[in-house]
């Protein structure tokens, strides 16, 4: 086992429980701290509650459990941020100046910090969207994550700190919930094939975003932050992206599954979110620097998130 010790925020979230159980598997369980705002549902190793606006308790776990990396995944997401924008803005952007500051005046080896499709607006090109495209985004989300890009980039450049990130498109996963985001509805499509055969979109059936699933979004951020320093070029954030489909494609192919499922369209204020996003994504940066690869496309990923899915439900029952 290697002998990094890392802190994972957000560990009970959609990504953080993947991520956390990954990195257990390959650091060794006592090795992952987890830390959220709650307790987690089971005891599935180390964990502290933290509150991560609360920097005198984050340095003091970091100093306890001899922390050499952190993955900050704390964050309240797009939809959600809507309604809160000042509370978006200071938990997305104020904990990460915390973490930053803490982690030059430690010494951290790395940190982790996911950034988003958000951070683009509606003013890029919405097919193949650049890496370096003009950030003008339209949410609070994105504009906190295109704050944290700059700080991220502004800490490395001055402080020297080994800050890596990942601009995540929506990510679609069988562990968890829904957690806020517009892109959600790709998560909780699933779940309602499978429950009642039916399902009500907020978004209409042409709105096309990038999308990846959830073992490829924790391949890359492994690969990222396991990738040596001198293959690290963008200290921003990377652009990545698995698939690129629209309510409408992803419908179709849950059809070839479950033939009687249908769709209701009902835009509501996340449709307007879409609009202001990319369709698709130039990761060219990414593919060349530190060498990201997908493995799963819309039918592949279908495929397992109904085996998974139906595999939870079995096992659910048996309980």
């Amino acid at each position: 086992m290697r002998k990094d010790k890392i802190l994972i925020t957000g560990a009970n979230g959609q990504i953080g429980s993947v991520l956390t159980a990954q990195l257990r598997e390959n650091y060794g369980h006592s090795n992952v701290l987890a830390t959220d705002i709650r307790m987690p549902k089971e005891d599935t190793g180390p964990f502290e509650l933290l509150d991560v606006m609360d920097a005198q308790k984050w340095a003091q776990l970091i100093d306890q459990y001899e922390i050499t990396q952190v993955y900050h995944l704390v964050a309240i997401l797009s939809a959600s941020g809507e309604k809160m924008p000042k509370k978006t803005w200071d938990i997305n952007v104020g904990s990460l100046l915390s973490l930053l500051e803490i982690a030059q005046e430690k010494k951290l080896n790395k940190i982790f910090f996911p950034s988003s499709i958000a951070v683009f607006g509606s003013d890029v090109p919405r097919i193949n969207t650049p890496q370096n495209s003009v950030l003008n985004p339209t949410t609070v989300y994105g504009i906190s994550k295109v704050a944290g890009e700059n700080w991220a980039n502004y800490y490395f450049q001055k402080y020297g700190v080994d800050i890596r990130s990942i601009r995540y498109p929506g990510i679609i996963g069988y562990r968890g919930l829904p957690g806020g985001g517009t892109t959600d509805y790709a998560v909780d499509i699933y779940h309602q094939a499978l429950k009642s055969n039916a399902f009500e979109c907020f978004l209409k059936a042409d709105a096309t975003l990038p999308m990846i699933y959830m073992p490829d979004a924790i391949k890359a951020t492994l690969d990222l932050m396991e990738a040596p320093e001198e293959k690290i070029k963008i200290r921003t954030s990377y652009s990545i992206s698995g698939m690129s489909f629209s309510p409408a494609e992803i419908t179709a192919e849950i059809q070839k599954h479950f033939p009687n499922f249908v769709v209701d369209y009902k835009p509501d204020f996340r449709q307007a979110i879409a609009e202001s996003w990319p369709a698709s994504l130039d990761d060219q940066a990414a593919r060349t620097d530190w060498g990201w690869k997908e493995n799963y496309d819309l039918a592949s990923m279908t495929k397992d998130m109904f085996f998974q899915l139906k595999k939870k439900i079995t096992l659910t029952a048996r309980a």
